[in-house]
C-alpha cells in the first residue's frame, strides 16, 4: 500500500465545462435527488480514503442554512504544488473536472467516484464551499464561491490530526429545492456503513432545537446487513450464508438470508454505488442462485414433486441478499451510476457465487432442503397465481373485458392529467362521484377491510375481491408484471376517514402498494388526501381547519364576542360531508391539501412494514409503546 500522497499523485484529465449550465449531466437533477447528490460525492471522496485503509470515522452534520459539513479523518487532500499545473493540488481538486487521485491506481485501486468530478461539481453547484485540509501539523484553507477560489491555500493554524472539512451550501439559483432529509441522507449512509465494516459514520442534525443524530458502525458488514433487514422477520436459517471472494481483479462479498414471507429483498452495490437498476453482477447472482437450486432439487429427494424447474421468481421468494461488488474500472451507464455495465463481471459473480452456494450447501443439507421446500411451495403458487392472474385482465391495459362496476371513470384518456381516488365506503364514494370533475377525477368506492398482503402470497392478492377492482382500475398489473406504462392514472389518491379504521385502510392501501407496485410508489403517483377535521361557519362565512390549532387559530379570526356562537362542526367520517363540500375542501386541485407519499428511505419502509404488518406481535408492540404518544387527532 502506498503511503505518499502528494500533488504529484493528481492527474488533470480535462479543463474545466460549465456544470452550472448543465448540472443534470453531473448529478442526475436539480431535484431532491440531485442536491442529496452533493452530500454522496464528498462522503465518497471519505470512503474512498476508508477503502484505501487511511480513514476509519467520517462525520456529515446539517447545519441551519442549508449548510453540509462533511469531515474524515483521511489523509487529507494534498495542497502542495502540482508539478504540472503549478497550482495548488486542493484547487485543482475543487475547481478542475476530471482531476483527482482516483485517476492514478497506486493511489486508489478501488474507487466510487471513479469519475473524477464529485467534489469539484459540488464546488460549483454551491453558493460558498470551504476547504479545511489538516495535514503535517498544519490547517490549511482555501473557500471558493459558486467554484470560483476568493483567494489562493492559505494555512490559518496547527493541528495534531488528519483529515478533510468541507463546508458547502446549496446554490439556490439551481436547486429547486435546497433543504436536506435527514432520512434520505441516514439511509445512504447507513449502506455505506455496512458495505465498509469497521467504519464509524455520523449523521447530526443541528437544524432541530434539540440536535438529531444516528452512529452507524458495523463490524459484520454486509452479514449484518442481512440479519438487520430480516431482524422481525422468521427466518427459515439461524446464520445468513456469507462469503467474500476475490477473482480476476473483483472482490464480491455477499448475504443471503430466507425468510418465511413472500417478499424478495435485494440491494446491489458496486464499489459502494447502490445499484438501484440492478447491472450485470445481479444478472450473475440470480443467474447462479436458480441454477445452484435447481442443481440440488435434481438430486434432492424433491424432484418427483416437480414437473418443471424452479424460476428464478420461485427461489427469490422469502429472499433477503445483500451483493456488493468491488471493480477496478467499472462501467455505469450514466454519472448517477444506477446501472453496471462490465459485461465481464456477470460471469465472475455467477462463478464465484455458485461455487460458494454449492459448497455451503453440501455442508448445511438442512439449509438447503428447508430453502427448496419453499422454492417447491413458490413454484405451485405461481401456477395459481398465473390461473388468478388471468381473471384480472382486461383489454387494453391487463387484457381483460371490463372495468370494476363501482368505479366511476373519468373522460379524459391522458394518463398524466387524470387521477384517481380511492374512496374508503360508500357513503363517501357517493358524494365523492356526485361532487368530483368528471373530466379527470375517477371513484373507486371501496368497502370493508382488505387483505394484509404482508401475511399472503401473489395468488391470494390477485384473486382477493377487495384487491381485484384497484388492480383492474390501475391497469399496471401488480409484482413481476407490474408495467408502470400502463398505469391509467397518475395521481392516485387514497380517501379514508381520520380515525382508526380510516388509518387502518391507509396502511394496508400502502403494504399492498409498496409491496406489489413499489414503482409506483418510488415514482411518487401515490397520495393521501387530506380532508378537513372541522367546519367553523357563522353567518355565511365558513372555513375549514385540519387540526385542533388550525381550528383555534381559525376561532380566533371571527370577529363575534361569544365565540359559543359559532357553529363548530367535528367531522366523524367522510360520509358527513355533502357533495360540494367535499369538493372544496378534499377534492378541487385549486384550493385542497394532498400529501405525496414518497420512499426516501427504502431499508427503513422495508422495516416499518415487517413490523406494523407482519407476523411477530413483539416488535410491534415495542413499536406501538415507543410511538403511541406522538400520534394527534385520531379518533377511538
Amino acid at each position: 500500500m502506498q503511503e505518499k500522497y502528494s500533488a504529484s499523485n493528481i492527474q488533470v484529465l480535462k479543463g474545466l465545462e460549465a456544470v452550472r449550465k448543465r448540472p443534470g449531466m453531473y448529478i442526475g437533477s436539480t431535484g431532491p435527488d440531485g442536491l442529496h447528490h452533493l452530500v454522496y460525492e464528498v462522503v465518497d471522496n471519505s470512503i474512498d480514503e476508508a477503502l484505501a485503509g487511511h480513514c476509519s470515522e467520517i462525520y456529515v452534520t446539517l447545519e441551519p442554512g442549508n449548510q453540509v459539513v462533511v469531515e474524515d479523518n483521511g489523509r487529507g487532500i494534498p495542497v502542495d504544488m502540482h508539478p504540472v499545473e503549478q497550482v495548488s493540488a486542493l484547487e485543482i481538486v475543487l475547481t478542475r473536472l476530471h482531476a483527482g487521485g482516483k485517476f492514478d491506481k497506486d493511489s486508489y485501486k478501488v474507487s466510487g467516484g471513479l469519475h473524477g468530478v464529485g467534489v469539484s461539481v459540488v464546488n460549483a453547484l454551491s453558493v460558498d464551499c470551504q476547504a479545511y485540509i489538516h495535514k503535517g501539523d498544519q490547517i490549511y484553507f482555501q473557500q471558493y464561491v459558486r467554484g470560483i477560489p476568493t483567494d489562493s491555500v492559505t494555512t490559518i493554524g496547527t493541528t495534531d490530526k488528519n483529515g478533510t472539512i468541507i463546508k458547502f451550501t446549496p446554490d439556490e439559483e439551481i436547486f429547486e429545492t435546497v433543504t436536506f432529509s435527514f432520512d434520505v441522507l441516514s439511509q445512504r449512509l447507513r449502506e455505506l456503513a455496512f458495505l465498509n465494516k469497521g467504519i464509524t459514520i455520523t449523521i447530526t442534525d443541528n437544524r432541530l432545537p434539540t440536535p438529531k443524530q444516528h452512529i452507524f458502525k458495523f463490524d459484520g458488514g454486509v452479514k449484518e446487513f442481512v440479519q438487520y433487514l430480516n431482524k422481525n422477520k422468521v427466518v427459515i436459517h439461524k446464520q445468513p450464508i456469507y462469503f467474500e471472494m476475490e477473482r480476476d481483479g473483483v472482490v464480491a462479498e455477499i448475504a443471503v438470508e430466507y425468510n418465511d414471507g413472500y417478499n424478495e429483498t435485494l440491494f446491489s452495490f458496486v464499489n459502494n454505488i447502490n445499484t438501484r437498476e440492478g447491472g450485470t453482477h445481479l444478472v450473475g447472482f440470480r443467474s447462479a442462485l436458480t441454477r445452484t437450486l435447481n442443481d440440488f432439487l435434481k438430486k434432492s429427494k424433491h424432484a418427483k414433486k416437480m414437473d418443471e424447474s424452479l424460476s428464478g421468481d420461485d427461489v427469490r421468494e422469502g429472499l433477503t441478499a445483500v451483493v456488493s461488488v468491488k471493480v477496478p474500472n467499472p462501467q455505469f451507464e450514466g454519472q448517477t451510476k444506477g446501472k453496471l455495465g462490465n459485461s465481464e463481471v456477470k460471469g465472475i459473480v455467477e462463478s464465484i457465487v455458485n461455487e460458494q452456494l454449492t459448497y455451503f450447501f453440501e455442508v448445511n443439507p438442512d439449509v438447503i432442503n428447508g430453502i427448496l421446500e419453499k422454492s417447491i411451495l413458490a413454484a405451485k403458487a405461481r401456477a395459481a397465481a398465473r390461473r388468478a392472474r388471468e381473471m384480472t385482465r382486461r383489454k387494453n391495459f391487463l387484457e381483460s373485458s371490463t372495468l370494476p362496476g363501482k368505479l366511476a371513470d373519468c373522460s379524459e384518456k391522458d394518463p398524466a392529467k387524470c387521477e384517481v381516488f380511492v374512496v374508503e365506503g360508500d357513503s363517501a364514494g357517493g358524494s365523492a362521484k356526485q361532487g368530483r370533475d368528471r373530466t379527470i377525477q375517477a371513484i373507486l368506492p371501496l368497502w370493508g377491510k382488505m387483505l394484509n398482503v404482508e401475511k399472503t402470497r401473489i395468488e391470494k392478492v390477485l384473486s382477493n375481491d377487495k384487491l381485484q377492482p384497484i388492480i383492474s382500475t390501475l391497469g399496471c398489473s401488480v409484482g413481476p408484471n407490474f408495467d408502470i406504462s400502463k398505469l391509467r392514472y397518475h395521481k392516485v389518491i387514497i380517501m379514508a376517514d381520520a380515525d382508526v379504521d380510516g388509518s387502518h385502510i391507509r396502511t394496508l392501501l400502502l403494504t399492498f402498494f409498496f409491496r406489489y407496485m413499489t414503482e409506483l410508489v418510488e415514482r411518487g403517483h401515490v397520495y393521501i388526501a387530506m380532508p378537513p377535521l372541522y367546519k367553523v361557519a357563522y353567518n355565511k362565512r365558513v372555513e375549514y381547519a385540519y387540526d385542533d390549532v388550525e381550528r383555534d387559530k381559525i376561532i380566533q379570526t371571527f370577529e363575534v364576542e361569544d365565540k359559543e356562537k359559532l357553529n363548530i362542526q367535528r367531522y366523524k367520517g367522510l360520509g358527513e360531508m355533502n357533495p360540494d363540500q367535499l369538493w372544496e375542501t378534499t377534492m378541487n386541485p385549486e384550493s385542497r391539501n394532498i400529501m405525496r407519499v414518497t420512499l426516501e428511505d427504502a431499508v427503513e419502509a422495508e422495516e416499518i412494514f415487517t413490523t406494523l404488518m407482519g407476523e411477530l406481535v413483539a416488535p410491534r408492540r415495542e413499536f406501538i409503546e415507543q410511538n403511541a404518544l406522538y400520534v394527534s387527532n385520531l379518533d377511538v
